[in-house]
């Protein structure tokens, strides 16, 4: 089938790559007519939060405004009222309440929204931001925050993405030494991205899909774009040194390369619908999205990336034999070197990866606030004014609703309750059967004693009475993947470890390779608490972004597979050929070392230059995706599976009976 497939790109590469001009350029001229709708669905089903918001019937959000006058809010007020009566006549305001004061220079003034921030357009909720800051002026400072206010705040994205670009560009030269070479994978990237973009853009008008997924699908298209073309175009360069023609080595790219794409883009989708077992609207958006990302990469790998190189083959042919031979030579004298000492190399890298996985185990989940926002932030300096003025827990109370029959001594509980610096007094609702009373925690919204006391509170008040709001929605969120997350890495590791053991047949290398991936996993997110948790490298301290190890290790282990298959089928080709173990070890890595570190390094810079957007869920997802990737390729790939290789030696390929009887007479390549 990959080799048909290779033949009908090579016949019809004019067509095939103007359906991919066409399918490009129409899906992003329908985009940007259509406009994007992304909305963020943080709903909890079944926790204590969402039956807050249920018997409540809250449906509207809210953004706080700060006004701070050095010379008194009094001598301000005609500017103040200015600034709440502009308010009150943008669209999907419901009410503003007059500012709160607790000190005479700082107030807190209530927006009411009359619908979830996920779901106001965010025109919109850029002109409650633009409205409010215009007042910022002789003599009156003005800061908002809110979820609405995070969601349109100024972010950089776009320099992140065009540093990993180039800096992929830089070693695709390194590596090929030609630029037309060194392009063709970001061409084939390039397009696959685009198009994703557009149609999840289209997407986001009947799905409801998260704001951040548009970043989130650029970094991950353009690192897995990137590295599959990369895997086929370096088969297809190694067929060419060994004398094939053009044709030839474009048909067997595919069928070796190409089948070997075809298992890890398999894999990645598998993981990604693995997020659907955890039964958290806020991330299927997100896996859908990324999971077209994946299946359109493939796709323009194994038909645009063909097509070019029909088209530009010969000029490639007088490319870089000398360096890719010379590259064989030294990977070659690495396994060997690796084959002499097993045990040693195998106990060392081992160790190393353990290390890293001990912090992982001390991993809070949460979601950021403002309080991890750029200092130079609206949403920030809010924060840290709301503190100064009224406490750390002013940023995050508490929703307390009882009925009457429970709410006097739920606010009884609540005024001397050991962790709560105060509590208003129970308000009733319109129809006059709920009560409601704000806890005022002494830590800030993210601290640890603050999830401790609401599981504290909801233990101790009175049978009925609901504890939420958003500070109680973020440990909820973090609690609900904490609890389901060994059921999804149960599920993935499975499959994929079945998967392989349908590709090579053989039991001790699915074993393997299901160890190793979650190794060089559970080290980077080890690495991501140590900086984003502990505050190492100057980074805020706070909680993990709930989403971000699910996510991470959904994508990863795919990308780890790759390079698994990618590498240990040159080993199964030199195996079946010679029945020689340890020439199979040393041949599978010469051929394949200089591509893996490559391909590698790529994604590495590519998801590492998201540590330069000032959103801190992107720094999270590309300091774990790169840290990864780097320990996957140079710990992993490069020492210990030449090392485990070497110690089982043919016992590596036994193959159980049940694939014995079901294999054909001819002996099938691997991918």
């Amino acid at each position: 089938m990959m080799k048909r497939l290779a033949g009908w790109s090579q016949r019809h590469h004019w067509a095939a790559i103007a359906l991919w001009v066409v399918a490009l350029a129409a899906i992003l001229a329908g985009s940007s007519a259509a406009g994007s709708d992304f909305r963020n669905d943080f709903s909890l089903p079944g926790t204590e939060s969402q039956q807050l918001m249920d018997v409540t019937e809250q449906r509207g959000d809210s953004v706080v405004v700060v006004v701070q006058a050095d010379a008194g809010l009094d001598a301000r007020r005609a500017q103040i009222d200015a600034l709440l009566a502009d308010l009150r006549k943008l669209p999907h305001v419901a009410a503003v309440q007059p500012p709160e004061t607790r000190t005479e220079t700082v107030g807190l003034a209530t927006v009411v929204l009359d619908d979830a921030a996920g779901l106001i357009p965010s025109a919109d909720k850029r002109a409650i931001l633009d409205t409010g800051l215009s007042h910022d002026r002789d003599g009156l400072r003005v800061e908002l925050s809110g979820d609405a206010i995070r969601e349109v705040q100024e972010s950089g994205g776009g320099a992140s993405e065009g540093a990993g670009m180039l800096a992929a560009l830089v070693i695709l030269l390194f590596l090929f030494g030609s630029l037309l070479a060194a392009s063709l994978p970001l061409i084939t990237a390039v397009f696959a991205v685009g198009t994703t973009f557009g149609l999840v853009g289209l997407a986001s008008h009947g799905l409801t899909i998260p704001d951040y997924t548009a970043p989130m699908l650029i970094l991950v298209g353009l690192g897995v774009g990137i590295d599959y073309a990369l895997i086929i175009f370096a088969r297809f360069r190694s067929e060419l040194l060994l004398g094939r023609s053009r044709e030839e080595a474009g048909r067997t790219a595919l069928d070796t390369a190409g089948r070997s794409v075809l298992f890890a883009g398999a894999t990645v989708v598998i993981a990604l619908l693995g997020l659907y077992t955890l039964g958290l609207s806020a991330l299927e958006g997100v896996a859908l999205s990324v999971t077209l990302t994946v299946l359109l990469t493939m796709l323009a790998s194994l038909t645009l990336l063909p097509s070019l190189l029909t088209i530009f083959g010969k000029r490639l042919e007088r490319s870089i034999r000398k360096r890719g031979r010379e590259s064989g030579r030294r990977w070659r004298s690495w396994a060997t070197l690796v084959q002499r000492r097993p045990v040693p190399a195998l106990l060392i890298a081992v160790a190393a990866l353990a290390a890293l996985c001990v912090p992982a185990l001390d991993m809070r989940l949460g979601l950021a606030d403002e309080g991890n926002d750029s200092a130079s932030s609206t949403t920030r300096q809010a924060y840290d004014l709301i503190a100064g003025a009224f406490g750390p827990g002013a940023n995050g109370p508490l929703v307390v609703v009882a009925d009457e029959r429970t709410a006097p001594a739920a606010y009884e509980t609540l005024k001397t309750y050991p962790g709560v610096a105060s509590a208003t007094g129970p308000q009733p609702s319109a129809d006059g059967k709920l009560f409601t009373s704000l806890a005022f925690p002494t830590t800030s919204p993210q601290d640890a004693a603050t999830a401790d006391l609401v599981e504290a509170l909801r233990a101790d008040l009175p049978s009925g009475v609901l504890v939420g709001g958003p500070t109680a929605a973020a440990v909820d969120f973090g609690s609900a993947v904490s609890a389901k997350f060994p059921l999804f890495i149960g599920a993935v590791v499975g499959l994929s470890a079945l998967l392989l053991l349908l590709v090579f047949r053989s039991i001790a290398i699915a074993i393997k390779a299901a160890i190793l991936n979650l190794l060089s996993i559970g080290a980077s997110l080890g690495v991501m608490v140590l900086v984003f948790q502990n505050g190492w490298l100057g980074a805020e301290p706070g909680p993990i972004e709930a989403y971000v190890p699910v996510m991470i290790f959904a994508i990863v282990f795919g990308l780890s597979m790759d390079y698994e298959v990618f590498l240990v089928s040159r080993m199964h080709e030199e195996w079946t050929r010679t029945r020689d173990a340890a020439h199979a070890v040393r041949e599978g890595l010469a051929t394949t070392g200089s591509v893996i570190t490559a391909a590698a390094a790529i994604m590495v810079v590519v998801f590492g230059a998201f540590l330069l957007s000032p959103d801190r869920m992107l720094q999270m997802m590309g300091l774990g995706m790169a840290t990864a990737v780097l320990l996957d390729a140079l710990v992993i790939r490069s020492l210990i599976v030449p090392a485990v290789m070497g110690l089982l030696g043919e016992r590596a390929w036994w193959t159980p009976r049940l694939f014995t009887a079901a294999r054909p007479a001819r002996e099938s390549a691997a991918p």
